[in-house]
């Protein structure tokens, strides 16, 4: 990536980020579906980087603080692939967390704080202040314990529109 392409990255990527902390304070459910997709988003991506380009992951070491950087080219550099197959799937495992209810739901969340302010350290290839900002986002969500899981959520959602848009002749 040139510097200008990660330049352009990074403001979409706040913008997103401080989207989904509006978001995640005004409307909660819509807020998990963000999680979800953006964890499930970024498993895929990891995974198959992991598999078929894993040097990618090495160009991290040029933003990152130390002892990061350290780490990224000393034994990270010898195990890319299963080190970051590892991560997707605790992204994945994130994901699917934040989708439950209760106490799942709040170890996903949990989760995605860890990991996001544990990337923060990689500076500009993690688009600072992305991950804190939707640490936020995270907390926010956390604060409230979550007593649907977020399948159960949106049929709720639905079947109040419909109700809505096509109220109960009256008997």
């Amino acid at each position: 990536m040139t510097g200008t392409q990660v330049f352009y990255a990074n403001v979409i990527s706040n913008i997103v980020g401080l989207a989904m902390l509006v978001v995640c304070l005004r409307w909660r459910t819509a807020g998990r579906v963000l999680f979800v997709a953006l964890f499930l988003w970024a498993a895929q991506t990891n995974m198959r980087f992991a598999l078929t380009q894993p040097t990618v992951y090495l160009e991290y070491a040029r933003w990152a603080i130390e002892p990061y950087q350290r780490f990224i080219l000393g034994s990270f550099s010898q195990h890319v692939t299963s080190l970051v197959a590892m991560i997707a799937v605790g992204q994945l495992a994130i994901a699917l967390l934040v989708a439950a209810r209760g106490a799942a739901a709040a170890l996903g969340l949990l989760g995605a704080v860890v990991f996001l302010v544990a990337i923060a350290p990689l500076g500009r290839g993690a688009a600072f202040p992305f991950s804190l900002t939707v640490s936020a986002a995270a907390i926010v969500l956390a604060r409230r314990p979550i007593e649907r899981s977020l399948p159960a959520e949106l049929t709720a959602w639905v079947r109040r529109r419909k109700l809505r848009a096509h109220p109960a002749a009256p008997k």
